[in-house]
């Protein structure tokens, strides 16, 4: 049986500033929820409410040793945001290599019509209508 589908997503999982903090705690090594809860002012079940989230989204792994509970990053859900982010990275790069060609280009017809961009006149004209 596949895996079920994350509890939360990971947009949603790394919104939060401290959770964040968290991913970056747990970058370098696996640490008990007593010493990551040192790193805040928040209570420990705070603390384990925000572990929780990021294991619910796939970016923390826990495990128990004796009495504690361990938690380690799984980087594989930020690569796969990593990946999807990369793809919109490259459509505003195109869009700026146009921008600056048009720019440039002293901002000529042509130019507005090869780069797929608006003249200030066309953009006015457009939005009146």
């Amino acid at each position: 049986m596949a895996d079920a589908a994350p509890k939360h997503d990971v947009f949603q999982a790394i919104a939060d500033p401290t959770r964040r903090k968290l991913l970056h705690l747990l970058g370098d090594e696996e640490l008990p929820v007593t010493v990551i809860s040192g790193h805040f002012t928040m209570s420990r079940t705070a603390v384990s409410k925000h572990l929780r989230v990021l294991a619910d989204a796939g970016l923390v792994k826990d495990r128990k040793v004796g009495r504690e509970t361990r938690y380690r990053l799984d980087p594989e859900p930020l690569l796969e945001l990593k990946r999807w982010l990369a793809y919109y990275e490259r459509y505003w790069e195109n869009k700026l290599f146009a921008l600056k060609r048009f720019v440039e280009a002293d901002g000529d017809a042509e130019g507005v019509e090869s780069f797929g961009l608006l003249s200030l006149a066309d953009r006015d004209r457009d939005s009146s209508d």
